[in-house]
C-alpha cells in the first residue's frame, strides 16, 4: 500500500519506492539497490526481523548519508510524550510520564527545596501557635502520621496537624456507608471525628503545612497530585488512574483549586491530576 501511494508523479519526476527482505539481501545487494534507484531514505521495519541481519544494512544507509526511519514494531499510544533517547550508545524509545523536560523537572525540584525551607522558617510562629492550640483543645499528639503512596506508589509517612480525635482511623469503617466520594477514596463533609479546631484548620488548609517537611525530605513536591493513603492506592484498579502516581505527590494541586468540595467522583479528581501532568 505504501509503495502504491508513493509511486506518484510530482511535476516531471517519478518517486520510486523499492523494498527488500533483510533475511535474503546481502549488504552488497542492498548497496547496489540504493545506488541503482538513487534512494533518498530508508525505512526499516523491525517487526519480526532479526536485528543482527538488519544492522549491516542500516550501517550502509547511515554511512552513505541517507535518511533512516526505523519502525520498532512496538505500537505506542503516547506519541506526544514520546522521544528518542540514547541508552548505552543504542537508540531507545522513551515514553515520559509527563510532558515536562528533564531540565524543567530539575528546576521544579530545586524550587521545592528552596521554597519549603523558606516557608518553614517564615511560618514557624504560626506553626508553633497551631501546635499549642491543638495540645490545649484535645487529647493526643500534635501531629498526625500516616503511610501514603508517593511516586509510583512508593510508601512514605505524611506529616499533618492532627484534626481528628484519637482513634479516628479505626472508626472509618463504621462510616463507610456515608462516603461522599465515588471510587476508592473516602470523603465526608461533616465527619464527626473532626475536632472543632480541626474544622477550622481544614477549612483554611492549615493542617497541611507540616508537609513542608515532606517536601524538604524529597518525598513530596509543593505542587502535584495529592497523596492518598496506602489502602486507597491499593484499591485503585484502573491503570489510567494509577498514572497520577507517576510524579511526586504535592502539597497542593489542580484538584484543590478546582472546587474540591464539589467533586464527588474520583475519576474527575484523576482527570484534573492527569491534566496537570500532561500540561
Amino acid at each position: 500500500a505504501y509503495r502504491r501511494q508513493r509511486q506518484m508523479c510530482i511535476r516531471d519526476s517519478i518517486i520510486t519506492v523499492s523494498e527488500c527482505d533483510p533475511a535474503t539481501t546481502t549488504p552488497s545487494d542492498f548497496e547496489d539497490l540504493m545506488h541503482r534507484e538513487s534512494i533518498d531514505a530508508v525505512i526499516a521495519s523491525m517487526r519480526g526481523v532479526d536485528t543482527i541481519a538488519m544492522q549491516p544494512l542500516l550501517a550502509i544507509g547511515e554511512r552513505e548519508g541517507v535518511e533512516l526511519l526505523v519502525r520498532p514494531g512496538v505500537p505506542l499510544q503516547s506519541g506526544w510524550r514520546l522521544a528518542v533517547d540514547d541508552f548505552g550508545g543504542e537508540p531507545v524509545l522513551y515514553v515520559r510520564a509527563q510532558t515536562a523536560s528533564a531540565m524543567a523537572l530539575s528546576i521544579k525540584q530545586a524550587l521545592d527545596y528552596l521554597m519549603s525551607a523558606v516557608l518553614m522558617i517564615g511560618l514557624s510562629p504560626i506553626l508553633l501557635i497551631i501546635a499549642v492550640a491543638i495540645k490545649l483543645t484535645s487529647r493526643g499528639p500534635v501531629f498526625f502520621h500516616q503511610p501514603r503512596g508517593g511516586k509510583n506508589g512508593r510508601e512514605f509517612t505524611i506529616l499533618k496537624f492532627r484534626t481528628m480525635r484519637l482513634g479516628a482511623e479505626a472508626e472509618q469503617e463504621q462510616l463507610a456507608d456515608q462516603n461522599e466520594m465515588k471510587g476508592p477514596v473516602f470523603k465526608m463533609t461533616d465527619d464527626p471525628r473532626v475536632t472543632g479546631l480541626g474544622r477550622f484548620l481544614r477549612h483554611h488548609s492549615l493542617d497541611e503545612l507540616p508537609q513542608l517537611w515532606n517536601v524538604l525530605r524529597g518525598e513530596m513536591s509543593l505542587v502535584g497530585p495529592r497523596p492518598l493513603p496506602v489502602s486507597e492506592v491499593k484499591a485503585i484498579a484502573e491503570g489510567t488512574d494509577r498514572r497520577r502516581l507517576s510524579v511526586k505527590p504535592g502539597l497542593t494541586g489542580l484538584w484543590q483549586i478546582s472546587g474540591r468540595s464539589d467533586i464527588a467522583d474520583f475519576s474527575d479528581w484523576v482527570g484534573l491530576d492527569l491534566t496537570y501532568l500532561d500540561q
